[in-house]
């Protein structure tokens, strides 16, 4: 008597499984009449066999060239300076007249220029520091035509380091201004 509830149990798995079954049932004949194949449920029609794709109802979003993570403005950002230097290299120039000319364009953006140094030399002097590169950035900003109004230099000093070691190459990513659009 204990296996009466087991079997039912399966049972009724077995019916719920086969009333879930995904596969089309084919139709049983009648005893002596042929099935014909329009009694046979027909697949639904999958896109890409020989009908149309249905057009997609989701609106394109056209981003801003700062924003577009596959855009150049969207990914070099920063400059970064030699030690105790606030002169621009050659290498960056490019970079931040390709900033500055999209400033020009569009009016409507504004971006702030952040400088950074390296954790060597006092608190007061990197802070002095980040600001005058911060301000060698804007500088050549403005020569491309970016207009005050759009152009903010701050600096944080050693405060927000990219590196967090103690050696050259952590003090080399920690010498930099980003450029950072609001």
């Amino acid at each position: 008597m204990s296996r009466l509830p087991l079997t039912l149990a399966a049972l009724a798995a077995c019916a719920l499984f086969a009333a879930c079954s995904s596969t089309p049932v084919a139709p049983v004949a009648e005893a002596g009449k042929p099935t014909t194949p329009a009694a046979t449920p027909s697949a639904p029609a999958r896109p890409g066999a020989g009908q149309p794709v249905p057009e997609s109802r989701v609106a394109a979003v056209a981003l801003p060239a700062h924003r577009d993570p596959a855009n150049a403005l969207s990914k070099d950002r920063s400059v970064f300076f030699e030690f105790d230097e606030i002169a621009l290299r050659s290498e960056f120039l490019p970079l931040v007249e390709r900033h500055g000319q999209y400033l020009r364009q569009h009016p409507e953006f504004t971006i702030r220029v952040e400088g950074h140094a390296d954790e060597r030399g006092s608190a007061e002097y990197n802070l002095a520091l980040g600001q005058r590169r911060a301000e060698s950035v804007l500088r050549v900003l403005r020569l491309q035509g970016a207009r005050d109004a759009q152009m903010e230099a701050v600096s944080y000093g050693e405060e927000k380091p990219r590196a967090t070691g103690h050696d050259d190459g952590a003090w080399a990513q920690n010498r930099r201004a980003d450029i950072a659009y609001r």
